[in-house]
């Protein structure tokens, strides 16, 4: 940096010595008005020198830009002395060089000289805390020198002075998209962070806050993922306090947010780790016993011998058979107070190696307590493979523990979005567990953002069967969990979640068993609401139930019949908003094809509502709605004109 501000001035400085030294060859004709501009060019050469000697603390964007026009003025200096300077007779007749010209030369010297005493001042490494006021060359951008100054301060100042440089840069980043791009362009991404790696708890804040606020584009959000933002970010994950671990989830959120390619680099640092550790702590019972991310046999045995040793038995009485097994009660059923922590327990249970060939769980539990030393390395390891450290986070106010999770899940939220490989990462930790819990207890806000990653998890389980088959077992207990929440939350419905939970459900669809038809009365029932945007959501939902891709698509069409569905979708198609019109006629097409003898199907007159929507130039505009009609229309008149003449 040093060497390359030294160049910069180089250039300058030799033209100011030519001026100050013909300005004495000057003709007697233009002595006054050269000794002024000699005057003002020997301050600024000055200054230049002073510069030059100070260049390890000068800010390179500003010096640029201050010293390329102090040459450009310094040039056009140097012709005027160099005319004032001619001989003979002739050549002083014919030069004429006006008053005004000096004095709009002495202008511009005073300007450079001012500029260059502003960037002296604004790079000092220490100075008072006085208005340094605005250059003369911030006339047209006034706002750039505020930038330049706190950008500046970044590079040189107490951390003292660099949190409150940050939090001014988060002030103009939040203000306007233009005062971000300047930030960006005028170097503000690599002091910013250095101050999240160095500064104190509020320094990094304001830092992180500042850098989520930049990322509005792909373009700013791919600099600072070259700058190495995700390295810096993953680190603070690890250690930082929570309050500042909380503001770096919600900047990867925004970064990934408007970049959606930079989340297979967040993954690569660990992040998906570090937040799906954040997002368990406190929220799933022993979460730290086990390490989150890992299938493997040994971690799970490592965390199941902890497990057994405190839930195995409580109070001398051994858990029963269901608990042991993993069962758990349907939500229509007996509800439990703890039932979050049964599924819990009961997941680490399934994990848990068989009984010993004697049966006795106590002998099997006591022969590892004996190893009780080596098992809490394990712990210390798996804690560390969880991604987060849990020192110190158990005093935290509850605020910002509740903080931390909405930021942890809405960061999971957008990283989920359409990447099977982080969908997998996420899902073979314990985060469904995770989500269920939040859905059932946690604040509004950290329940909105879980429906929203279960939503994004469950659109590429839909497409990656693979995923599909591996996290959504019907029979595991972190899959029934969240399943349960789901159906809770529709059951209830008029919440901001009831849109992303009816679409997570209709997304797992293929799942479901002939048997679990308990998902289709809520959905039917959904047709009727008042809302389009709700009654759209569970149309869509029910068609992934109907569809001839679902394996069950008879058996689910039946029960949205039985479901009272058939007359719901009628009035949709008939008097629903547009937006609405178009999911139900699919839905009643589907419907139709896959029953078309039935008589609830007669009796509602479904083929005399799909004759006139095949009319509707709205609908058959589409080519696949249009085919659907006409085969529904040939399907339902083979049938039903027959069960008319009954």
């Amino acid at each position: 940096m040093a060497g390359i501000v030294k160049e910069i001035l180089a250039k300058p400085i030799q033209l100011a010595d030519q001026i100050i030294k013909l300005s004495d060859d000057s003709t007697s004709y233009f002595r006054q008005d050269c000794s002024e501009l000699k005057s003002k060019t020997e301050k600024l050469a000055a200054l230049l020198r002073q510069a030059a000697r100070a260049s390890n603390d000068l800010y390179e964007r500003p010096t640029r830009r201050i010293i390329d026009d102090t040459q450009q003025v310094l040039e056009k200096a140097l012709v005027i002395i160099q005319k004032c300077g001619a001989n003979g007779l002739i050549k002083r007749v014919f030069t004429i060089i006006p008053a005004a010209a000096f004095r709009r030369m002495g202008f511009q010297l005073e300007n450079s000289i001012g500029d260059v005493s502003w960037l002296l001042r604004v790079s000092a490494s220490s100075r008072d805390d006085e208005y340094l006021g605005l250059p003369p060359i911030a006339a047209n951008e006034p706002i750039l020198c505020l930038i330049w100054e706190q950008i500046a301060i970044l590079y040189s100042r107490t951390l003292d002075d660099r949190c409150d440089a940050a939090a001014s840069l988060v002030s103009l980043a939040r203000d306007n998209d233009r005062y971000g791009k300047l930030i960006i362009e005028e170097g503000g991404v690599i002091p910013l962070l250095k101050l999240v790696k160095e500064g104190k708890s509020e320094g990094q804040e304001n830092a992180v806050r500042a850098i989520g606020l930049l990322g509005r584009d792909h373009e700013s959000v791919e600099y600072m993922i070259h700058a190495g933002v995700s390295s810096v970010f993953a680190k603070i994950l690890k250690d930082a306090p929570m309050k500042v671990q909380a503001v770096v989830a919600w900047a990867v959120s925004e970064l990934v947010e408007h970049y959606p390619k930079c989340q297979d680099l967040f993954a690569q640092h660990n992040i998906i780790r570090l937040l799906v550790g954040h997002l368990a702590f406190e929220t799933v019972q022993e979460h730290s016993k086990y390490a989150i991310t890992s299938n493997k046999s040994n971690s799970i045995h490592a965390a199941a011998v902890v497990l057994a040793s405190k839930n195995l038995s409580v109070g001398n009485k051994p858990i029963n058979d269901d608990e042991k097994n993993g069962l758990i009660a349907h939500p229509t059923g007996n509800k439990h107070p703890n039932q979050m922590h049964s599924v819990v327990t009961n997941t680490m249970a399934k994990n848990f190696q068989s009984k010993p060939k004697n049966g006795n769980v106590a002998v099997h539990t006591h022969s590892h307590i004996k190893n009780h030393h080596h098992q809490q390395q394990q712990h210390e390891h798996n804690v560390l493979l969880a991604g987060a450290s849990i020192k110190g986070r158990e005093l935290e106010d509850p605020v910002t523990k509740a903080f931390m999770k909405k930021m942890a899940a809405r960061a999971l939220w957008q990283l989920a979005k359409g990447n099977s490989a982080i969908c997998r990462s996420i899902t073979e930790s314990r985060a469904l567990l995770c989500f269920a819990v939040l859905l059932e207890k946690g604040p509004e806000d950290v329940k909105y953002n879980s429906a929203m990653a279960l939503m994004e998890i469950t659109a590429v389980a839909e497409i990656d069967s693979v995923l599909r088959r591996s996290a959504f077992k019907p029979n595991t207990p972190a899959c029934k969990a969240v399943v349960d929440q789901l159906y809770v939350i529709m059951k209830k419905a008029g919440s901001d979640l009831l849109i992303p939970c009816i679409n997570a459900i209709g997304n797992l669809a293929r799942t479901f068993k002939a048997t679990e038809t308990r998902m289709i009365g809520p959905l039917v029932k959904l047709l009727e609401d008042g809302e389009a945007e709700i009654a759209k959501a569970a149309s869509i939902a029910l068609t992934k139930f109907a569809c001839t891709d679902n394996y069950l698509h008879i058996d689910h069409s039946k029960a949205i019949i039985s479901g009272g569905g058939a007359k719901h979708l009628i009035q949709l198609v008939y008097f629903g908003e547009q937006i609405v019109q178009t999911s139900a006629v699919i839905l009643l097409c589907y419907i139709a094809l896959h029953v078309p003898d039935s008589q609830e199907l007669a009796q509602a007159e479904v083929l005399t509502v799909l004759v006139w929507a095949s009319k509707q130039p709205f609908l058959t505009q589409y080519e696949t709605v249009s085919t659907l009609l006409e085969e529904a229309n040939s399907r339902l008149e083979l049938y039903q004109s027959r069960n008319s003449r009954h």
